[in-house]
């Protein structure tokens, strides 16, 4: 796997080259991740409700091929692309997202954070009130307020074209989070959104990007 820091990059011209560069793949292409923090941006999924735009103020909304809702990207956020043939690696999409939440996992775990899956809700939350607990997430989740006590600090929306992967994931390191506040992060209303800074783990973006890069590397080779 090929893997590029790609620094700070704007949304749109990223978004058209993970696209150009998977159709003009080939079965011989090697996987590529990349590595990047976005200007502010929401960007809206296939399954994105208009109305879950609450108050851009100015942020401009990319309507992507991706799936998933609306989400927001800016500075202090790692953003990985992996461009990965799964066919090649053997494993269907519901593998892959496992592994891409896997790295997340790993990573924030090297941090001291424990981060959790909630069904049907793809990406990683993290109890608010104990962010190092090793507990699981035990119970069923009230029915109106699905994560109650949790925060999301990683947001997963993927694209898969004649079984290759582009978009990807999302982890939140140190943000401005008030943008988070003028959409439903990921079509949720009211649902809190955290970073490592939120929790009291003080470190800089290149460290987190290459742990994850790291990770999501070991987790998507063959």
């Amino acid at each position: 796997m090929i893997v590029k820091n790609l620094g700070r990059v704007d949304y749109a011209p990223t978004l058209e080259a993970m696209r150009a560069f998977t159709e003009a793949r080939g079965a011989a292409t090697p996987d590529e991740l990349w590595l990047c923090e976005h200007p502010p941006t929401y960007t809206q999924g296939l399954a994105g409700k208009a109305d879950h735009v609450l108050n851009p103020a100015g942020i401009p909304v990319v309507q992507t091929n991706r799936g998933g809702q609306v989400t927001y990207h800016g500075p202090g956020q790692v953003v990985a692309y992996p461009l990965v043939d799964l066919q090649r690696l053997g494993i269907y999409v519901r593998e892959y997202v496992f592994r891409l939440e896997t790295a997340v996992i790993q990573t924030l775990a090297s941090f001291g954070i424990t981060g959790h899956r909630v069904a049907g809700a793809p990406g990683i939350y993290v109890r608010l009130d104990d962010p190092g607990s090793h507990a699981a997430l035990a119970g069923p989740a009230p029915a109106d307020d699905p994560f109650r006590g949790l925060g999301k600090i990683a947001a997963l929306g993927i694209k898969i074209s004649r079984h290759c992967s582009y978009h990807g994931v999302a982890l939140n390191v140190a943000m401005d989070l008030q943008p988070f506040a003028g959409i439903n992060p990921c079509g949720y209303a009211g649902l809190a959104t955290v970073d490592l800074a939120t929790l009291r783990v003080f470190t800089d973006w290149p460290t987190v990007a290459q742990r994850f890069g790291e990770r999501l590397e070991a987790q998507l080779l063959r």
